[in-house]
């Protein structure tokens, strides 16, 4: 059935089918299909065309939600907020990792404080022996991606050299010849250091001129109809599914280990 909400709104604001397509970085056919045969957009693409036509997404597509009930769930998947990392309980990572049965994810450019603090080293071997799958996922040291993080942070080529470290560190701790504990390299431009355990995420935002370790940290649960630590876990699962497998730190290119 044909979406005519959506095609009067269109209408109403003016825009073409080419101009929308434009905006949103898809194809005119794709957009075509929104409206005939009126096929339902991802969920971030509907929320982009209800901001661009200034409406509710629950008009264009009436079995959606309003915009301010989203917006409450995600403030309920918020349990705190902390101005910095320095300053968050340096228990709550293992804390956190210890509730993993099904998901325990690393996303990272060197996370290399992690690497050295041993409850968190307890905690991953204890999971993979009993059969939590184990996913680090820490950035190419030779990649741009990390060479412009590092001049970010000033601290230049320090960055690569702790993403080594850290992985030298997890070799020590004999991660890579653990079951269940798989290494990848990602070169992706990260915007939050993302740290899963099942319905439970840590994010630790990156801001520009200030060390992680400076910068805001959101602790987030998955609550019935919140979308944020969903929105995070699918950028998890993008850098994964980019990212090159190692089974060694002597697979990084460039590494001194």
């Amino acid at each position: 059935m044909a979406n005519e909400r959506l095609r009067a709104a269109l209408a109403e604001r003016g825009f073409t089918v080419e101009e929308v397509a434009e905006r949103l970085g898809v194809a005119p056919k794709t957009v075509e299909r929104w409206i005939t045969p009126g096929r339902k957009p991802y969920r971030r693409f509907q929320y982009a065309l209800a901001s661009l036509l200034r409406c509710e997404v629950s008009f264009l597509w009436a079995d959606e939600r309003t915009t301010s009930e989203v917006a409450a769930a995600g403030g309920a998947e918020l349990v705190r907020l902390y101005p910095h990392r320095n300053v968050v309980p340096n228990d709550l990572w293992p804390a956190l990792y210890s509730k993993a049965s099904q998901h325990f994810d690393v996303l990272v450019y060197s996370g290399f404080w992690l690497s050295e603090d041993p409850a968190f080293l307890r905690v991953v071997k204890e999971k993979a022996r009993n059969g939590v799958p184990v996913r680090f996922m820490l950035g190419s040291p030779d990649s741009p991606a990390v060479a412009v993080r590092g001049e970010d942070e000033g601290i230049g080529s320090a960055m690569a050299a702790k993403i080594r470290n850290a992985l030298s560190n997890y070799d020590r701790a004999g991660f890579f010849a653990l079951p269940n504990v798989e290494f990848r390299l990602h070169d992706t431009t990260l915007y939050n250091s993302l740290y899963r355990a099942d319905n439970d995420l840590l994010v630790n935002g990156h801001v520009y001129g200030v060390g992680a370790y400076l910068a805001p940290v959101m602790q987030l649960q998955r609550v019935p109809g919140g979308e944020l630590v969903e929105t995070y876990i699918e950028s998890i699962e993008r850098v994964w599914q980019s990212a090159r497998p190692i089974s060694s730190p002597t697979d990084c290119a460039g590494t001194n280990a």
